[in-house]
């Protein structure tokens, strides 16, 4: 478990991170254990760089993917439009969530 990410999501901080070639601004969500037991975080991201030409929207991350974590001294005020605080049906187990 990732303690940078958990703390992230308890206190709404944004962050940086290199994932899957690029360095992208990101929302942490929810964070915890998918089906198959790897460690997912669900998140909004807000710019940077997308293999898939959508540098914003929701995503969902292979944490051991995840490398040069660091919280961002920005603070989400709320949740995005879209997120269920209900649960993430790809992370079962959960570690935090907003």
């Amino acid at each position: 478990m990732n303690e940078t990410i958990v703390q992230a999501i308890q206190g709404r901080k944004l962050l940086s991170v290199w994932y899957n070639g690029g360095t992208r601004l990101i929302e942490p969500h929810c964070y915890g254990l998918g089906k198959a037991g790897q460690e997912l975080l669900r998140c909004y991201q807000v710019s940077g760089y997308s293999s898939s030409n959508q540098p914003t929207g929701w995503k969902l991350m292979t944490a051991s993917n995840l490398q040069s974590i660091m919280s961002v001294d920005r603070t989400a005020s709320s949740p995005r439009p879209g997120y269920n605080p209900n649960g993430d049906k790809a992370i079962p187990t959960v570690y935090a969530m907003i």
